[in-house]
């Protein structure tokens, strides 16, 4: 009974596991498209096997020709190569920048609330 109890469990948690992997995979494949990135399906034989080889779920800096090229492999989900040069990095870059900024944003309330609960002061 424990043993069925335990191999239950971990199968959950490698499938929750799995589940925000794919949810992250999703995610950073939007942004980089949002970006300008190029999404280049791996749709033959020699791409789908240079694509396993590479860093999966890693954006990666390559100079190929003398030109700096970003790539991003997504073997899993989409089986296919981002690839953008360095405005689309900007881009990326900015979009992030401007993510945090909208999270963090800072509000002036205007009122006078007593936080010396928290014992906030200066340090």
């Amino acid at each position: 009974m424990k043993r069925a109890l335990v191999a239950v469990l971990g199968a959950v948690s490698i499938a929750g596991c799995a589940g925000l992997q794919t949810s992250d995979t999703r995610s950073a494949e939007h942004a980089l498209r949002t970006a300008g990135f190029q999404a280049l399906s791996a749709d033959t034989p020699a791409k789908l096997a240079q694509l396993r080889s590479l860093a999966p779920r890693t954006l990666v800096r390559r100079t190929q020709a003398g030109q700096t090229r970003y790539v991003y492999a997504d073997p899993a989900i989409c089986h296919c190569l981002y690839v953008g040069g360095d405005y689309e990095y900007q881009q990326l870059r900015r979009q992030e920048h401007a993510a945090e900024e909208k999270f963090f944003a800072i509000e002036d309330s205007g009122d006078s609330a007593d936080f010396g609960l928290w014992e906030i002061g200066p340090r």
